[in-house]
Order: structure tokens, then sequence, then C-alpha cells
């Protein structure tokens, strides 16, 4: 009996995944053309011909359907920040590709998809957890990038590691965060390298 169900429910797991995707797509779909705060859980079930009641057994809020679609966003964000870090040829490039690329892919998200951005910059303003999970894998992969440098001989060793991360982290900040990156999208990507030349004077040994 217990085979049986264990074998109902891994059988009705695909279903259920292709539902929730549908439903995140439906969502994204209205988001970029109705904005985040105009649409309603009830124009999502009319555009995707659900009750309101259906999607709720899969997403408790409209903002758990907003963080699913940001949570993807942010994740393809990282995996891009991650790959240009990984093609550097030490820390020094490394953390010039980490700023480039985090200011680089967040205003090109501005421009190609305003929307979604807006819905970016919303879940920031609310401190959403995805946005969160983003901010932490962003310092974490930081504080490779200084550890490699320090082991290299490239960073300055004085100063404690963790306060350094967090220091450069929050000069980074305007061109990371979706909500500060707007303000500053005619500085780039001046201001960008300017900022990143200053940071690798203040870490040389």
């Amino acid at each position: 009996m217990t085979a049986q169900i264990a074998s109902k429910s891994v059988a009705r797991g695909p279903a259920e995944h292709s539902v929730r995707d549908q439903i995140v797509k439906a969502a994204h779909d209205c988001f970029a053309h109705y904005g985040y705060a105009k649409t309603t859980v009830s124009d999502l079930a009319r555009e995707i011909g659900f009750s309101k009641a259906y999607i709720y057994r899969f997403f408790e809020s409209k903002q758990a359907i907003g963080e699913a679609i940001c949570g993807d966003c942010l994740d393809g964000l990282f995996n891009r920040v991650r790959q240009a870090v990984d093609e550097g040829v030490n820390a020094t490039d490394k953390l010039r590709r980490f700023a480039k690329t985090v200011a680089t892919a967040g205003a090109e998200m501005f421009f190609a998809d305003r929307k979604l951005y807006e819905i970016a910059a919303f879940a920031s303003s609310e401190k959403w957890a995805a946005t969160q999970v983003y901010t932490e894998r962003l310092r974490h992969l930081l504080e490779e990038i200084l550890k490699e440098g320090r082991e290299s001989g490239e960073f300055e060793r004085k100063t404690p590691l963790d306060e350094t991360g967090r220091s450069i982290f929050y000069v980074f900040l305007p061109f990371i965060d979706p909500v500060f990156l707007e303000r500053n999208l005619e500085l780039l990507p001046d201001a960008q390298n300017e900022v990143t030349s200053l940071v690798l004077r203040s870490l040389a040994p």
C-alpha cells in the first residue's frame, strides 16, 4: 500500500511542476504587460483559465508567484556573474569582472524587460527572500575573490576578511541593488570602473 501511494506521488509530481510553470509563465506575461502592482491573482486566473482557488493550491499569494519569477531572474544574473568571475586570470581581474558584470547584467535587464526590472526593484524594497538569497550569494562570491587575492599576495591581509568583504560590498551596492542602480544608470560604466579601481588600490598590500 505504501509503495502504491509513493508511486502515485511520484507520478503526480511532474504534472504539478507543469502547472506551476504554467502559472509562473502566465504571471510573467501579465506582470510584463500590466505591471506587478496592477495585476491581481484574479487577473492571472482569467488569463490562464484556472480558478483563483486552484492557483492558491500552488502559490499562497501573488507575492509567492512574484518570488518565483524574481528568483529565476536573479539566478540567471548570478550565473552570469559567476561565469565572468571564473574566467578571470587572477583575483584582481576577477574583482573587476565581478563589479562590471553585476552592473551590466542589471542594466541590461532594466532596458530589456522593464516590468521584470520593476518586480526586482519592488522585491528589493520589500526584502523578499529571493533578493536576500541573491545578495548572500554575491557576498560569498566576493569573499572567495578576496581570499584568493590574499593567498596570491595581490591583496592586503591586515584588515579582517569579514570587515573587508562587507565594506567592499557596501561600496558596490549602488551597482547591485536595482533600486539604487536605476538612479545611477547614467553613471555607467565610468562610475563602476572608477569605484572598482579605488577598491583595488585600497586592497594593495
